[in-house]
């Protein structure tokens, strides 16, 4: 992840309804791990995420599905950025596994998008708020 910054941690526990039939986490709900970890970034950033009319879509999404994760159990999402363009930047997550000792040293799925701030009704991407560029490794 070069040039990348660490920017949020969060942990969080599996739910039961995260499994599907095969008795694992199913592979659209680590985009909701990721998501979470994203909105709680940006939370932290920027407040309310919706400034005059104006905040964040994601445009792009992907996964790594590394380990199968199950129920019961925990995970950690670590969330780096990249640097700020003019009205967006790249985000990835690690998905760890949390061991009964509360170490998270096994990545479960890594993965990623891209962050653009838009001006919702206009449909248009707008400059990256300053409090969240600041909060983003320079280029």
């Amino acid at each position: 992840m070069s040039n990348k910054k660490q920017v949020h941690t969060m942990r969080q526990a599996i739910r039961w309804g995260d499994m599907d039939a095969f008795g694992h986490v199913n592979n659209t709900v680590y985009f909701r791990y990721m998501e979470s970890g994203r909105i709680a970034f940006l939370e932290q950033a920027a407040g309310d995420l919706e400034i005059e009319g104006e905040g964040p879509v994601i445009v792009t999404a992907y996964c790594n599905f590394i380990r199968q994760l199950k129920y019961p159990g925990e995970i950690e999402i670590r969330t780096f950025a990249g640097p700020a363009g003019r009205s967006s930047f790249e985000v990835t997550h690690e998905i760890r596994m949390v061991d009964a000792d509360g170490n998270a040293d096994v990545v479960a799925a890594e993965g990623g998008g891209k962050v653009v701030w838009i001006d919702f009704a206009a449909e248009k991407s707008v400059p990256l708020p300053a409090r969240v560029r600041e909060m983003l490794p320079v280029g």
